[in-house]
């Protein structure tokens, strides 16, 4: 019996596709359908390590576990990663395939193309039900003919269409309108049908303009999804991110977080956990501040000497020291540990044209950077407090330690014997860095690190919460999505396919 095939795609980047795949994928599961996700091209700096230290979109790996798979690169055989406005860097089956120009985009579907197909064939030949998302929008008529994730892909897998605009930034009737008009007819007639997603306000009102675009355009409509602002998936966009926190806090004591909003931002769901604790405000900060913040965090980045560059203009560093002279915390992950250090080294030009540059001087560390990707998954502790961590580590630098700095974290990769000491701490303690991704999804260090910050104004610690698993958030999302889509008419689709 040949694999079945579905698509989601979108009038838009941000309309929702990531997250319905992620709901399609878990329904059908629990069906006892042997599905699996696929997405042949995903432009994004949240990533994630697969068991075998490959990597692949964050997006794609919350798709397998809604699958109730592993990760693995055949989910997302193209991964495509912005270090700039025109530059980003190239991930083909999990592995850096060198560097992209914006001028040469044709080159993804030149060059990677047959690795697309061959990813997707693998799959259709194992599994019985295959989920596509697209990218963007089908409507990007410039580059139809480079196209491999959108119209392309649903050619060459046969796959029916589901096309899903996003109501909350409005113009959504014309949005799809407008992208069916757009399509050349053979793209037209995989389209089978619209859904309306993060619908606010009453139904009733919407109805006369779903008519209307089901009467104009011949297909049906199959769901209006409503807003769910406290949807807790790791999204594939830092919009998602933006989104999720409400500047409305009951608490007195609340602690006020700052994460700073460095160029080419990478791996945003750091930070996921943290905004679901009760008394966490996470804020942006891309200059001088007035209001007290309890931390100050730099996240990870594709390009830490553009960052580096980018903070000192923005006299960010002023900032970091703003909050430990008031007995705050400075936290980097990844390319932010890279940039409290010292020094950054980048002898082979890696990176940039410079091969050394002075850094922000918080941290005594120094990094070098090597062509070689460190892609790997780690567990161990926090050595203070022997609370258990768990991530993942995608970096090109390597950090030494010197005099003044100390390790605080141990860890090891999983099925591996040997432990090794990671990440730097100031000898206050004020300053810390890490290379592990993910480290705040864990409750109890979680918890640690933030009474930490309680401790400072003599307010009482708060107990773990203990919050949903991601297996438990999934199921969540399939049950508010379910009870929004026509699963029938879904189900229809796929019988009749094309």
């Amino acid at each position: 019996m040949p694999t079945k095939t579905l698509m989601v795609q979108g009038t838009a980047s941000h309309v929702g596709k990531s997250v319905l795949v992620t709901a399609l994928c878990r329904l059908f599961a629990r069906r006892g359908v042997k599905v699996a996700p696929f997405k042949a091209q995903n432009m994004s700096n949240n990533s994630f390590v697969t068991p075998d230290g490959r990597e692949i979109g964050r997006a794609q790996a919350v798709q397998a576990a809604a699958c109730r798979l592993a990760p693995r690169t055949d989910f997302n055989p193209v991964l495509i990663k912005p270090s700039g406005e025109q530059t980003a860097q190239m991930v083909v089956n999990g592995q850096v395939a060198g560097h992209l120009q914006a001028s040469d985009f044709g080159r993804i579907k030149r060059d990677h193309w047959p690795v697309v197909c061959e990813a997707f064939a693998r799959l259709a030949g194992e599994f019985d039900l295959v989920i596509l998302e697209g990218a963007g929008s089908p409507a990007e008529i410039n580059l139809r003919d480079r196209d491999i994730v959108n119209m392309a892909m649903a050619q060459e897998a046969r796959a029916p269409v589901i096309l899903a605009g996003d109501i909350d930034r409005g113009g959504v009737f014309a949005a799809l309108v407008g992208t069916l008009a757009l399509l050349e007819p053979e793209d037209r007639a995989h389209v089978k049908g619209f859904l309306i997603n993060k619908f606010r306000g009453d139904a009733d009102l919407l109805a006369p303009g779903v008519k209307m675009v089901e009467a104009r355009c011949g297909i049906s409509c199959l769901g209006v999804v409503p807003h769910w602002r406290d949807l807790q998936v790791p999204q594939e966009d830092s919009l998602g991110w933006e989104d999720r926190h409400d500047a409305t806090f009951r608490r007195a004591d609340t602690l006020t977080i700052g994460v700073v909003d460095l160029p080419a931002i990478s791996n945003f769901t750091d930070f996921d956990a943290l905004a679901c604790e009760p008394d966490v405000r996470l804020v942006r900060v891309a200059g001088p501040i007035t209001h007290r913040l309890e931390a100050l965090i730099f996240p990870g980045t594709k390009h830490t000497a553009d960052a580096l560059r980018f903070v000192k203009e923005r006299k960010l560093h002023l900032v970091a020291r703003q909050v430990l002279e008031a007995g705050g915390k400075v936290v980097g992950l990844c390319g932010g540990f890279q940039l409290l250090g010292r020094r950054i080294l980048d002898p082979d030009q890696v990176e940039s044209s410079a091969v050394a540059l002075e850094g922000l001087g918080l941290l005594d560390v120094t990094t070098s950077f090597a062509r070689d990707k460190v892609t790997v998954g780690v567990s161990g502790r926090h050595l203070a407090s022997n609370c258990p961590v768990e991530g993942y580590e995608v970096h090109m630098g390597r950090t030494s330690l010197e005099a003044g700095a100390v390790p605080w974290l141990e860890v090891r990769v999983p099925g591996e014997a040997a432990v090794r000491q990671e990440g730097a701490s100031s000898e206050d303690g004020l300053v810390l860095g890490t290379y592990v991704h993910g480290l705040f999804d864990a409750p109890e260090f979680r918890r640690v690190f933030l009474n930490g910050l309680r401790e400072r104004h003599g307010w009482a610690p708060l107990p773990v919460q203990p919050g949903r698993s991601l297996d438990e958030q999934i199921d969540r999302l399939a049950d508010f999505t379910a009870k929004h889509l026509d699963l029938a008419a879904i189900d229809a689709i796929l019988e009749r396919g094309l």
